[in-house]
Formats: C-alpha cells, sequence, structure tokens
C-alpha cells in the first residue's frame, strides 16, 4: 500500500524548489529533478540528493539561518520582552476560552474551501452573498457544523500540545515529542512534513535528523500550525513560548518552518496579555532570526500596511511572491503567515473581520483561519466572540489524539488554565 508523502521521487521537484529557496545553486539540476518526478525513479531521487545539498549557495543569496536554537538566540534582534501575566483567574479563563473558540472557529470556517484558489474562492463566495466574506460558507454547514468540530490536524496538534505538557511538562524534549506523537497520533493522522518525520522516527532516527532526512516540505506549514498551546501556557512571556516552539518544530522543519512556530507562538503569548497588534507582531519577531527570509516577508507586510494600502492590494501582492497554485506557493510557511499578519493588522481587533480576511486571502484557508482566530481570540477573549461562531460546533471537538477524542471546550480551557496555573 503507497501512502502520500513518504516517497521522495514523486517530490523531486518540490526538493529542488526548496534548495533554491534556501540559496543553492541548483540550476543545472533543474531538468533532473523533472526527469525523476516524472519517472518516479527512488534510486535516482536518493542518489540526486547529495547534489543539491551540497550545491554552493548563490553569491546574491544574504540571509542567515539557523536552526539550532543557540544559532537562532543569536541572530534574534535584541532581547526578549516579557509582560505582566494575568492575575484574575476569571480573566484568563476567559482569555483561554476565546483562544480555543477562535481557532476550532477558524478552522471550520477555512476548512470546506482547502485547496481552493483564490479564483474559485473569490467566485464562490459571491455567488453565495458572502463577499466580503462574513460567515461559515452557507452550503457546507450540514458537513462542517451544526454538531461537534470534526477531526482535522489543526486542531488535532493543539490539544496534543496539552496532552504533551500534562504529561512531560514545559521541559519536554524535541525527542519527547516524537515519542508522544507515536504513542497518540495515528500515522495517516499526519501530513507532509509530520507524515515524513514519523516515518523518520519509526526508522529509528531521532531529532533533529528526523526533521533533513528525506523531506522536502521542511519548510512548509506544519510546524505553524502546531505551536499555538505553548503560547496559551506562556502567558507575558513570548520567549519561553517560542523555546517550547522550537523543540517542537525542530523534529520536523528546518529554518523558516521553525521560524513560523517561533513567531506564532510568541505572538500568542504576547496577545494574551497586550491589545495592541503591533506590539504582538512585534514581540513575534524578536524571537526569529533578524536576517531571515520570514522577517523580510512579515517585514512587507507591515511596509503595505504603514503605506495605508487597501486590504486587496496587499492580497494581490503576496499572490505575486508567492505561487499558490504550485505545492511549495501554497504549503510554504512564509505566504501564510504573511496572511494571518495582514488578517490581524487590518481585521481592526473585530473576530469576524479577523478570521474572515485570514480564510478569504485563500493559500491554506483552514490553517490560517485557525492561526487568526486564535491570537484574536485570546486577546478579545471568549465574552468578545459573537455566539455564532462558538454555537455552530456545540461548544465541542473531536479529535484523533488518544483520550481526547471528543472533548468540550469547557474542559480543553480547564486542563489549559490549571497548566498555567501551577
Amino acid at each position: 500500500m503507497e501512502h502520500m508523502w513518504v516517497k521522495l521521487a514523486p517530490e523531486m521537484m518540490i526538493e529542488w524548489e526548496q534548495n533554491q529557496m534556501e540559496g543553492r545553486d541548483v540550476a543545472h539540476l533543474k531538468d533532473l529533478c523533472e526527469q525523476i518526478t516524472k519517472t518516479g525513479d527512488e534510486k535516482l531521487a536518493e542518489a540526486t540528493l547529495p547534489l543539491l545539498h551540497n550545491a554552493p549557495i548563490s553569491e546574491d543569496f544574504t540571509f542567515n539561518e539557523p536552526s539550532d536554537y543557540e544559532g537562532i538566540q543569536k541572530e534574534k534582534p535584541g532581547v526578549s520582552k516579557t509582560f505582566t501575566t494575568i492575575s484574575c483567574e476569571k480573566t484568563l479563563n476567559d482569555k483561554i476560552k476565546g483562544a480555543w473558540v477562535g481557532r476550532i472557529a477558524g478552522c471550520l470556517l477555512g476548512k470546506p474551501v482547502e485547496g481552493y484558489k483564490r479564483e474559485k474562492l473569490y467566485r464562490l463566495l459571491k455567488e453565495t452573498d458572502n463577499f466580503p466574506l462574513k460567515t461559515y460558507i452557507a452550503q457546507f454547514n450540514e458537513t462542517l457544523v451544526n454538531q461537534a468540530a470534526p477531526i482535522d490536524d489543526d486542531t488535532n496538534y493543539t490539544v496534543f500540545s496539552l496532552k504533551l505538557i500534562e504529561k512531560y511538562g514545559c521541559d519536554f524534549t524535541p525527542n519527547n515529542v516524537l515519542e508522544a506523537w507515536m504513542a497518540w497520533i495515528p500515522y495517516l493522522a499526519t501530513c507532509t512534513a509530520e507524515r515524513v518525520a514519523y516515518r523518520n522516527a519509526a526508522m529509528g532516527l531521532t531529532a533533529p535528523q528526523t526533521a533533513t532526512h528525506k523531506n522536502p516540505y521542511r519548510e512548509w506549514i506544519g510546524a505553524q500550525i502546531r505551536t499555538d498551546f505553548y503560547g496559551y501556557i506562556s502567558v507575558g512571556n513570548p520567549q519561553q513560548a517560542a523555546h517550547m516552539a522550537w523543540r517542537d518544530a525542530s523534529i520536523s522543519h528546518i529554518k523558516n518552518g521553525i521560524y513560523g512556530a517561533m513567531f506564532i507562538a510568541a505572538m500568542m503569548a504576547t496577545a494574551a496579555v497586550c491589545n495592541n497588534i503591533d506590539e504582538v507582531i512585534a514581540a513575534g519577531l524578536n524571537e526569529i532570526p533578524k536576517n531571515c527570509r520570514l522577517r523580510r516577508d512579515i517585514d512587507f507586510i507591515l511596509k503595505w500596511h504603514k503605506n495605508g494600502d487597501p486590504i486587496e492590494t496587499i492580497i494581490e501582492k503576496i499572490h505575486q511572491q508567492y505561487n499558490e497554485h504550485t505545492p511549495m506557493g501554497w504549503c510554504h510557511t512564509n505566504p501564510n503567515a504573511m496572511i494571518v499578519v495582514m488578517a490581524l493588522l487590518y481585521g481592526e481587533k473585530n473576530f469576524t473581520k479577523t478570521i474572515c480576511l485570514a480564510v478569504q486571502a485563500a493559500f491554506d484557508t483552514d490553517c490560517n483561519g485557525a492561526t487568526a482566530g486564535s491570537i484574536i481570540g485570546i486577546m478579545l477573549g471568549a465574552g468578545k466572540i459573537e455566539s455564532y461562531w462558538n454555537d455552530a460546533f456545540y461548544n465541542k471537538l473531536r479529535t484523533s489524539i488518544d483520550g481526547y477524542n471528543l472533548v468540550s471546550i469547557e474542559e480543553l480551557t480547564q486542563k489549559t488554565v490549571e497548566l498555567i496555573m501551577k
């Protein structure tokens, strides 16, 4: 039986493009990689990998992008800022519930149109009188709402992280994460980089080798969607959140794939105690290298916003920089992080507007809706989220995580707050 994302040969053009994005001079290997993709020659693919990985770095590639934690710390732009924590348990409960509701609702909003390209998405929304996007997509309601929120990797990993902290504490190691994956997550519930890392761990590899062995998806969005929970339990402490995010992300990703996870987790920890979107984004950027591609791309969004560019202009600029019609463009960390930041800046601290902008921009719609919803949800608290978004899934979530197959938002909130209060 063949499973997706575990053979290298069909993905050799993704591997080629990944090496090119990392700055390697691999133009002369493009035709060979195209041939391997067409023929599916696995032996030739493996023989070609060293040629790609050992190609020289182009002279015009000026980024400095370490994957190890110490290296990332040396490349940070400054000293991490610590914010005041939350002393009122009622407020904390409201914030944490808002985070969970936001993540689930944002995921549900984007899930029916995951994989839709912008032209098709806009056509659908206009035909259903839902453009600009403002509500759940009506014709999908019967399958996605009015029942417990269905299983999805964007919510699976958030629940997984809760269980991880319950067992290992906040000082868990990357290999603790690998061990827990194999114990609690079914293999086929994983995708792309996660499935490759899972396979590598089953072969006996440990982190960080699990992230680099035959893994063309090593800068894709997977780690960025996994690390919200580390922000939830690091209220006011973005550096702690980012460190936990690194430990999780490093089992499956490198460079910008890791930075996306750290960026989001740090923003999450800050948004719990800070109502200023600019400060939240700055706190996230402060945890990643100052001279990396992700920082460059987020700076583009900040510049365009400061210049007063309208939303559709910024969405168009993102689409010009990254091609959603290619797997690498659609699933790469950077364009999706750009969309999340755009949604936060233009969402005007309104929950509905924020998650709808994140989904309407296309690319990985459910991932971006979930991440933007989680950040704005923890900032606003559940009390400021329209009940419509939560009522649709009856306050319940289904997951693939062992022991959490059906769980209520109240239970998730309570368990999270208990971990914070320890």
